[in-house]
């Protein structure tokens, strides 16, 4: 009996860890950068641009990508960079984790920048709305005029983001 029921114990405790294995990680900027480059490297924050200065804006390249999220379906929230596509929907994009990014400012750092793709194309109405975006990331380095991008991700969901209610005190 106590065998049968140690049997038992350990296929219920092993069903739920089988069933996560395929949810979706909801992350943030700062889990895209390895965990031992942390301390030295920041998650990306919109810098303060001297727009009359006569210095070039470059982007930092020497980062380095979190190799393990390779195929993960993950979520994350971030701003739109419009590539591809036409005045109602776009279908190829930057995800960046601040606005203007790519545009206005230097670009973030490689590992702070998601190049996404959704087929079908998505309906992006302002680009200083937050979206989040879900899909299966690459870690693929890829040169695009607008910056180097270290991560790609085939959408599968956009939608505005939510911000969860923090309680007072």
């Amino acid at each position: 009996m106590f065998r049968l029921l140690t049997h038992l114990l350990l296929v219920a405790t092993t069903i739920p860890t089988v069933a996560l294995a395929h949810d979706t990680q909801s992350l943030d900027w700062v889990d895209l950068i390895p965990v031992k480059n942390r301390m030295t490297q920041k998650a990306a924050v919109a810098p303060i641009v001297d727009h009359d200065s006569k210095q070039a804006m470059t982007q930092t390249l020497d980062v380095e990508l979190r190799q393990d999220l390779d195929g993960e379906n993950i979520e994350i929230s971030g701003f739109v960079v419009p590539l591809e596509g036409s005045e109602n929907y776009v279908t190829e994009f930057l995800l960046v984790p601040y606005f203007g990014a790519c545009l206005h400012v230097p670009p973030p750092p490689q590992n702070q920048i998601i190049h996404v793709t959704f087929e079908q194309g998505i309906s992006v109405q302002k680009l200083w709305d937050v979206v989040t975006v879900e899909g299966e990331l690459q870690t693929n380095s890829i040169k695009h005029e607008l910056a180097q991008v270290g991560y790609q991700m085939t959408g599968i969901e956009l939608e505005p983001y939510n911000e969860v209610a923090q309680p007072n005190g």
